[in-house]
């Protein structure tokens, strides 16, 4: 029978090294009053026990503790109800962290709102997780936060002209384009009209979709035409209302791309045309809805966010940051997936 192999610990190293253990962690962890000599043999002590830190024990040692606050958007919106979930899930992982999570329920799509909130939080949390609306307002109340010393990231939708630490999302002019690629393939060579639907374009995200779209959809699919976007606050109800005003003014309408939520109410009115057979639709997000629209053939393609990896992974940037550790930037990239009724997980 095998033995597991035991983890190398400090006092390995220090044993190793011929030190204290006091002067192995003043050299691993940068502090003065260590002779170079001494401080080399430690290093190469480190080197030749493939010694790794195990950093979550060392903040329980010295007793550190960090709150951050995850602000998320108010309403129905599908993707943020399962984003909600995962921060709770990603709760408990850090809990073991010495770390903890509180979640506040915003209206977004209010610059006034989100901001107040967002300046409520300063003195209060280490960090902010927040789905932010391109704004100054909202650019002013997290440049405040930073400027405190609370680190902020951006969640779904960036805020690059903020001082924010780091943006936690997909590549969203990416994903624009993918859609407009996608819905011309699809296309098939037919002539006609693509109805656009964004949640509003002061969210980033939704504006960049809108901007990688229209670009490729006017570069490579001249036989296209984007309609004059409509705006939905991501509401199933409103997006009900655009796309059977769409299929009765529209007769040459082939294709929609909703950039944000609300692909309930657009299912809705396709299905109620018997539209789904002819016409392209393609939306975001995974969600028990989009699954059962692209097996029922009512969405053609849908393009995906992990929600999961978007919470932990800002987690991950907030603990790193605020207890001076390392981060792995080639794990925090958000993917785009692009999902068919053929390839569902």
């Amino acid at each position: 029978m095998s033995r597991g192999v035991s983890r190398i610990t400090l006092q390995d190293v220090a044993r190793e090294a011929g030190v204290s253990l006091a002067t192995a962690d003043r050299v691993l962890n940068g502090r003065a009053g260590v002779r170079g000599v001494t401080a080399e043999r430690v290093k190469q002590a480190v080197s030749r026990l493939g010694y790794r830190p195990n950093l979550a024990a060392a903040r329980l040692a010295r007793g550190e503790t960090y709150r951050f606050c995850f602000v998320l958007p108010a309403g129905a919106n599908v993707f943020m109800r399962m984003l909600g979930e995962q921060v709770a899930n990603t709760a408990s992982w850090l809990a073991a962290n010495n770390a903890y999570i509180d979640t506040l329920r915003v209206d977004v799509f209010a610059p006034e709102t989100l901001a107040t909130a967002l300046e409520g939080l300063m003195g209060h949390y280490d960090g902010v997780a927040v789905v932010a609306l391109d704004h100054p307002r909202v650019r002013a109340a997290i440049d405040d936060l930073a400027a405190s010393g609370v680190a902020v990231v951006t969640l779904v939708s960036d805020v690059p002209s903020s001082h924010r630490l780091h943006y936690v999302g997909i590549d969203n002019i990416a994903a624009g384009r993918t859609a407009a690629t996608l819905l011309g393939r699809f296309a098939g060579g037919r002539r006609g009209s693509i109805g656009l639907i964004v949640g509003t374009p002061a969210l980033r995200d939704h504006a960049e979709r809108q901007f990688g779209f229209t670009q490729v959809m006017a570069g490579e699919y001249a036989a296209l035409k984007v309609l004059p976007v409509r705006e939905s606050l991501d509401e199933d109800e409103r997006n009900e209302a655009i796309v059977s005003q769409m299929l009765r003014d529209v007769p040459d309408l082939v294709g929609l791309y909703n950039v944000g939520a609300g692909n309930r109410g657009i299912a809705a009115a396709v299905s109620a045309a018997n539209r789904a057979g002819d016409l392209i639709f393609i939306g975001h997000d995974l969600t028990d809805d989009t699954r059962r629209f692209l097996l029922r053939g009512v969405m053609d393609a849908v393009i995906n966010q992990d929600a999961g990896h978007q919470s932990r992974s800002a987690a991950r940037v907030l603990l790193a940051h605020c207890a001076g550790e390392p981060l792995m930037n080639e794990q925090e990239r958000i993917r785009i997936d692009i999902f068919l009724r053929d390839n569902l997980p």
